[in-house]
């Protein structure tokens, strides 16, 4: 039987990964493996094996885990946090020496995704369509980005350079409040100010690549941000509802922002897109993971996860009559606390909707 081992489990991306693997019905046995102990009982892997450190990434870390690796022996490391793949990824030739499978990206490739300021970098060289973006460094720096970047409203986008779920994320016309959000994140020289464009109107493509070839594609686009009101920004990186959805200029924009950044993908690339002022979907950022609602294609009869084990255990790969975007447009995955997500078709909803409304209309 062959071993998967999966890092920060008992939480969305690790668990819905797990979930798309024991739909398959794979043989497989899953080693989870994370560092909060209450995350870890949660999960649904079949071994659960506790790191003792934090993920600053001391020493200790990657000594433990290669104990992991000695002791467990799996045949594919996957990894679910983005600072953990690049801090793996800085030993990945050890990784290999005992027999555990790695199926990622070239190191300097994660780095650059990695960093998000880098990444715009890398894209404003290659003419692709981003947001005017800028590094914060001192206050100067701070004060020309309102002049440079300010919308009508004199508005600019903070964040952080680094991180997931919106760190950092603030849309922000006063300079005050900017200066103090940035040092409250102790943030400045790794916090960006850009042109602000439509938080509420986001799109995702999420892929598989192999040696340069894309194996197969997905969009993605976020109907609303799961507890929206409970943030500055209302951006959250975390999905309430996704459809799914097809169009050409995404599927153009998403290719042309990985192979900017990777002449030769391998691996896993999810490429965030965020609309401009004119409707134009930007890249926004890369990840080297599945999605949190990668969940969501499994239900609707594409297994990404079960693509990407299959390859690199079995030399397997799928047959599909389309590579980019198979599933048929409007399917929702309509998710909250406490429940499990569910699949419905826009159509259904909308008939709610429609019935609604022609009862208030005859009272």
């Amino acid at each position: 039987m062959e071993k998967i081992l999966i890092t920060d489990v008992g939480v969305a991306p690790a668990e819905n990964v797990i979930n798309s693997w024991n739909d398959s019905l794979g043989v497989e046995s899953i080693i989870g493996v994370s560092r909060n102990v209450y995350s870890l009982y949660s999960s649904k892997a079949n071994l659960k094996r506790y790191i003792p450190y934090d993920y600053a990434f001391s020493k200790e870390y990657k000594i433990s885990f290669l104990s992991i690796l000695e002791k467990d022996k799996p045949s594919l490391a996957v990894f679910m946090n983005d600072r953990e793949i690049l801090e793996a990824s800085k030993f990945r030739d050890e990784i290999l020496t005992y027999g555990t499978k790695l199926y990622l990206p070239s190191h300097d490739v994660i780095e650059n995704c990695t960093d998000k300021y880098q990444t715009y970098k890398i894209w404003k060289e290659q003419g692709i369509k981003v947001p005017d973006t800028m590094i914060i460094c001192d206050e100067m720096d701070l004060k020309r980005t309102f002049n440079q970047f300010g919308d009508q409203e004199g508005k600019v986008w903070l964040r952080s350079t680094v991180g997931a779920g919106g760190r950092g994320a603030l849309p922000t016309n006063n300079f005050e409040f900017a200066k103090n959000w940035i040092n409250l994140h102790k943030g400045w020289g790794n916090f960006t100010a850009s042109e602000l464009l439509q938080a509420d109107k986001t799109v995702t493509w999420l892929s598989i690549w192999f040696e340069g070839e894309l194996v197969i594609a997905q969009t993605r686009r976020r109907r609303t941000w799961g507890f929206a009101n409970r943030t500055l920004s209302g951006v959250t990186g975390i999905t309430g509802v996704g459809e799914t959805y097809s169009n050409d200029t995404v599927n153009q924009v998403a290719m042309d922002s990985i192979l900017a950044v990777d002449p030769k993908p391998h691996g896993v690339y999810g490429v965030d897109m965020t609309y401009d002022q004119k409707d134009f979907p930007n890249p926004t950022e890369i990840n080297m993971r599945f999605f949190t609602t990668c969940y969501f294609f499994t239900k609707a009869g594409l297994n990404m996860p079960k693509i990407y084990k299959d390859i690199i255990l079995y030399n397997n790969f799928p047959t599909l009559e389309k590579k980019i975007n198979p599933l048929p447009d409007g399917l929702l995955w309509i998710r909250d606390m406490d429940r499990e997500p569910i699949i419905a078709d826009k159509e259904e909803i909308n008939t709610i909707m429609e019935e609604q409304k022609n009862m208030l209309t005859q009272r």
